[in-house]
This record gives C-alpha cells, sequence and structure tokens, in this order.
C-alpha cells in the first residue's frame, strides 16, 4: 500500500466514521475531509473544487428546481386528490400512494416525493381512523424504490452515470436504469402493499392507535402569566381538569430551572412554566381554560403583536433542517420569526430542559405557535416539513400542463440526444424562472446546499482514490474473496456490502467509493463493468434497515411513531426480495 493510498483510505474511514457519529452535518464533513487531502498532497490543487463544477452535481441541483416547479404548479396535487381515497382498505391505499410515489419519485427528487405525499398520507389515515405509522413506512420505502428507475430518480444513479463517463467513455442515459429498476421497485412495491405492512409493530390497543393517529403527544410548556388566578394555587389542584382535557402534568419550572420530582405541593407563581404530555387540540384547550400563555413575556409580546391572529401548525424535521441539532433559542426563532416551540414530539426519548434550550434532532415533530400572516413561510425558513396540506404549493391551475409539457419535452429531448441532459433541465429551469412557476426570489432556496457541497467534496476524493489504486486494492480483496464463485454471486458480494453502507451512511457518499470499486472488479474478471455498475446503483438506493440510511427514512420516524429498531422488520426481507429479483435481471439485460 503507498502513502497515498494510506492517507485517502484514513481520510474515507475519517469521513465514514464521521458520518456514522452524527456530530457533525455530512457536508462539513466531507469538505474538511477535502480540504484535508489538498493539504496532504493526494488532491491536486486545481482539481480540488472540480466537483462543483461536475456535471452530476449540476444534476442534482437543477432536479431539486424543477421539482419544486412541479409542486408549485399543482401537478403533484391534481393526481394525489384525483386518486386518494380514504375509503379503501389499507391495502389498497397502500398500493395506490406507493405507486403514486413511485412515479413521482422516478422524475423528482425522492425526498421532494415523500415531502408532497406524506400530508396526504396522514390526512387518509385520519379520516379511515387508523394509525398512520401504518402507512408512512410503506410509503417512504415505495419513494426510494421509485427513484431506482431513471437517471434522474436519485442522487446515486447521477452519480454513477457520470463516473462511468469519466473511465469508459460514455454515461448511462436516462432510462438505461428502467430494467432492472423496474423491476426492483415493483418487486418492492408488491411485497410492501401486500404483505410488508403487516410486519411493522404498532402499539396495541384503541388508546394507542388514537395517539399515533393525532400525530404526536407532545412535551410542551405553558407559563403562569401576571395576575393569573391559578397564582397560590398547588399544581396537584390542576390534575382533575387536566385528566378531563387529555393533557398530563410531568413537572414544573421555576426560575429558568425544573423543580426537582413532581412538585404537586407546590404553590403556583407568576411567571412558573407548566411541562405537560398532551395533544395539540388538547393542549390548546387546557390552555384557554385556564388563561395560561405558550411562551414567557419577552417573547408572548413579539408572538402576539400578530395582526390576523396566531396559528398552531405542526412540522417534522429532517437532518438538513437550520434547527436541526440547534436550539429554538439559538437560531433565534422568536425574534427572526416571530414564533415559539410549544411543544416537541419526540419517539422514545425524554425532554427535560426549557424547550427554547432544547437541541431539535431530526425526526422530532415540533409544535410551533406564529402569527397566522407568517405561518406557511415559518417552516420553509426553518427547513422543516409541515404535516398538514397548506395549499401553499399550487401557483395557477393554468400553469399546470405547462409545466409537465416542459418538463417532459426536457425528459424526451434528454432521452433522445437531442440535448444533454444538464441542458436539457436548465432550459426547464430557466423557463419556469420567466414563466414565475418557482418565483426568481425563491429559486435558490429549492436547492439543497448540503448535498451540493457533500458532492462537490466527495467527486474529487473519490477521483482520487481510483488515482492512486486504492479502488483497485478493495477491489481485487473483494475478487479474492469471491474467488471460484459464478457471477450471479459475485455480483449477491457486491450488493450486499454496497447495501450495508448505505444502510448507515449518505447514499451518495457510498456510490462515490463502491462504482469505481465495481468497475475494478470487472476488469480483475475480464467481464463487462456495466452489470456491476447496475448492481452498485440499485444497492446504493436500497437503503431500508434504519431511519439515518435514507432522508426518507428520518422524516417518517416521528409522525410514524417508529423506534429505531422498527425498520429491519420490514426493511430486511425488502432487501433480500430487491438482491433476488435484481442479479437475474441484471444478468440478462447487461450479460457479462
Amino acid at each position: 500500500m503507498t502513502q497515498d493510498q494510506t492517507i485517502l483510505f484514513v481520510l474515507f474511514a475519517a469521513v465514514f466514521g464521521l458520518l456514522l457519529w452524527g456530530r457533525f452535518r455530512y457536508d462539513l464533513v466531507a469538505f474538511s475531509a477535502l480540504m484535508a487531502g489538498v493539504v496532504l498532497g493526494v488532491v491536486p490543487v486545481d482539481e480540488a473544487f472540480s466537483g462543483f463544477g461536475h456535471p452530476a452535481t449540476l444534476i442534482v441541483a437543477l432536479v431539486l428546481v424543477v421539482s419544486a416547479g412541479l409542486v408549485r404548479s399543482g401537478a403533484v396535487f391534481l393526481i394525489t386528490r384525483t386518486l386518494v381515497d380514504a375509503s379503501r382498505s389499507l391495502g389498497a391505499h397502500i398500493a395506490i400512494m406507493g405507486g403514486i410515489g413511485g412515479v413521482l419519485s422516478a422524475f423528482m427528487n425522492n425526498v421532494a416525493a415523500l415531502a408532497l405525499l406524506m400530508p396526504v398520507d396522514m390526512q387518509t389515515a385520519r379520516k379511515a381512523g387508523r394509525a398512520p405509522g401504518l402507512s408512512l413506512m410503506p410509503l417512504s420505502f415505495a419513494t426510494i424504490l421509485g427513484g431506482m428507475v431513471t437517471l434522474i430518480g436519485t442522487p446515486p444513479n447521477i452519480i454513477i452515470a457520470s463516473i462511468r463517463e469519466d473511465q469508459l467513455g460514455s454515461a448511462f442515459q436516462m432510462f438505461d436504469f428502467a430494467p432492472v429498476g423496474l423491476a426492483a421497485a415493483g418487486a418492492g412495491l408488491a411485497f410492501v402493499a401486500l404483505f410488508g405492512w403487516r410486519l411493522i409493530p404498532v402499539p396495541d390497543g384503541a388508546d394507542a392507535a388514537k395517539k399515533l393517529m393525532e400525530t404526536a403527544a407532545y412535551i410542551a410548556e405553558l407559563t403562569v402569566p401576571e395576575k393569573n388566578k391559578l397564582i397560590g394555587t398547588r399544581l396537584g389542584d390542576l390534575d382533575e381538569e387536566a385528566d378531563k382535557a387529555g393533557v398530563a402534568i410531568l413537572g414544573l419550572i421555576r426560575g429558568g430551572k425544573r423543580l426537582y420530582g413532581p412538585q404537586r405541593n407546590a404553590e403556583l407563581q407568576a411567571g412558573d412554566v407548566l411541562i405537560l404530555e398532551a395533544g395539540a387540540d388538547a393542549l390548546d384547550e387546557f390552555r384557554a381554560g385556564k388563561s395560561l400563555a405558550f411562551t414567557d413575556s419577552e417573547r408572548r409580546k413579539l408572538v402576539e403583536g400578530a395582526k390576523d391572529g396566531l396559528t398552531l401548525s405542526e412540522v417534522v424535521v429532517p437532518r438538513e433542517a437550520r434547527i436541526a441539532g440547534k436550539t429554538a433559542q439559538a437560531i433565534g426563532l422568536h425574534w427572526r420569526q416571530r414564533t415559539v416551540i410549544v411543544g416537541i414530539s419526540r419517539q422514545g426519548r425524554r425532554i427535560t430542559s426549557h424547550l427554547r434550550k432544547t437541541l431539535v434532532k431530526p425526526g422530532d415533530i415540533l409544535l410551533l405557535l406564529s402569527p397566522s400572516e407568517i405561518a406557511s413561510d415559518v417552516a420553509d425558513w426553518l427547513g422543516a416539513l409541515p404535516l398538514a396540506d397548506r395549499g401553499l404549493t399550487v401557483t395557477a391551475d393554468s400553469k399546470v400542463w405547462l409545466a409537465i409539457g416542459l418538463f417532459a419535452g426536457a425528459v424526451a429531448g434528454a432521452s433522445f440526444g437531442l440535448l444533454a441532459l444538464p441542458i436539457a433541465l436548465g432550459i426547464v429551469v430557466v423557463a419556469y424562472a420567466l414563466l414565475r412557476i418557482v418565483p426568481l426570489s425563491e429559486l435558490y432556496d429549492q436547492i439543497e446546499w448540503p448535498v451540493v457541497v457533500l458532492l462537490g467534496s466527495m467527486i474529487p476524493l473519490g477521483a482520487a482514490l481510483d488515482a492512486s489504486g486504492g479502488t483497485e486494492l478493495i477491489a481485487g480483496g473483494l475478487v479474492g474473496l469471491t474467488e471460484g464463485l459464478p457471477a450471479w454471486a459475485v455480483l449477491t458480494v457486491l450488493m450486499v456490502v454496497t447495501m450495508t453502507l448505505s444502510d448507515v451512511l449518505n447514499n451518495t457518499a457510498t456510490a462515490i467509493v463502491a462504482a469505481p470499486v465495481g468497475i475494478q472488479m470487472a476488469n480483475a474478471l475480464g467481464v463487462s463493468p456495466d452489470p456491476f455498475l447496475m448492481a452498485v446503483a440499485v444497492a446504493a438506493s436500497a437503503a431500508f434497515l434504519t431511519p439515518i440510511g435514507h432522508k426518507n427514512n428520518t422524516l417518517i420516524l416521528g409522525p410514524g411513531g417508529y423506534r429505531f429498531g422498527d425498520y429491519w422488520r420490514m426493511g430486511l426481507p425488502l432487501e433480500v426480495i430487491v438482491i433476488a429479483v435484481s442479479v437475474p435481471v441484471i444478468l440478462i439485460v447487461w450479460p457479462l
């Protein structure tokens, strides 16, 4: 092993370790590793930022803007409102929603597809009187599966096509992934709709189902204002009325510090903060009945100055949200957006500090109190996903077919080789901006910049690892491990290794490392690299075992009421099915 190989392996090990730890955001980790690679001399200075202008990076950014245009034109809700019906059986509902999610995620970012369909799915669950956890995981998995079908469906496919162009002279085209992707997605969707949802652990009993159906039980705070009639009464005197309202009183904060124990005999004082557990409606009912306040006097002045009244809204926090890993106080939520967090739902975890001083984690559901006139913008500013259909993404019905037509034209042009894909998507973005399908002021807000930084940083590192012979070394080890085995067994081993990485790491980073390894394995065996690249493409996207393997799985963690260990129950057999279906199809469509 050469010195450069050693340095690069150490850098990649550090990147993977820090991503697993999760203490630092993945874009910072990747960019830091790139800078370290330049300083240590393993990444040439003139290639350090080549990844930011790489076609794969540009395509990912453009796809995000196009996805936003399809949403804002009303194209997506036109489909869901037509096809979704709460009266259907659960299996039929999962099949239809999964099918819609799969088709959408084939042509737009799969995280965006889930973000659009999740509120629809939860509203349908409420109307049908069932726990949303029964259908949210199948929907998440369906949107992940659908991304396997086309070049633009998921970033790993874009990465793999670009690596093929760099190393073999030509890229995969728009629908080259379709034969294998459709087979894997079709089999996966059939399993999820017919059998998979039965494997999801859902709390027993009507009360638990009702609790999930109400989205979340929040840990919340209510403040005792000056001159409130409760001042001087015991905290325990509120228990009876709290029970009637469906509220559990957990404790008391006084002077900024939580008092030890339940404090049932403590006499309430002005400024005391009650710690409660309740649903959103129950919380507001109890607050109004006792003339309590959602926040302290300082923040209340900012919030209650709203001319159109106040609004309670529920949002779920993805990994990339502005507030993820921070507190409401740290980002200045109350003075920047005149909004306070009045409740946090965190499945299976206790919250012991002041809500405004509590670190918000990915998967948390936040109950926000905002002035009505800006409530719709607060979730966007936070980078969080609303759990109710706000209808804000629709611009004008007259633009629906125009948006669809422009996008369809770009896909057709790229598919028939009339235009390069980045150019075709770029033209659509320009048209969407000129036609105000995506307002110019919001154009750059639609791009997920942490993903752009991740790609721009990891592509030069991956190229350096390949140039140093590092990927050849890894491939040689895998070839040695599978020596004497048939081709299907070698592909299976490659897929298992790639899937394992993707279940715990970012799937884009996994594809950047695994795709060159697949090419080197093919070279060592003297066969075509295409089946190995297809195996990596499917496996890098198939992250179903954990809530951290894919952003979609993180988004449903809180709203679905899931725990970390719930995903593998349906995810493990799904991954086995994906491998079992994909390997023979790969060998037929992309022969060795």
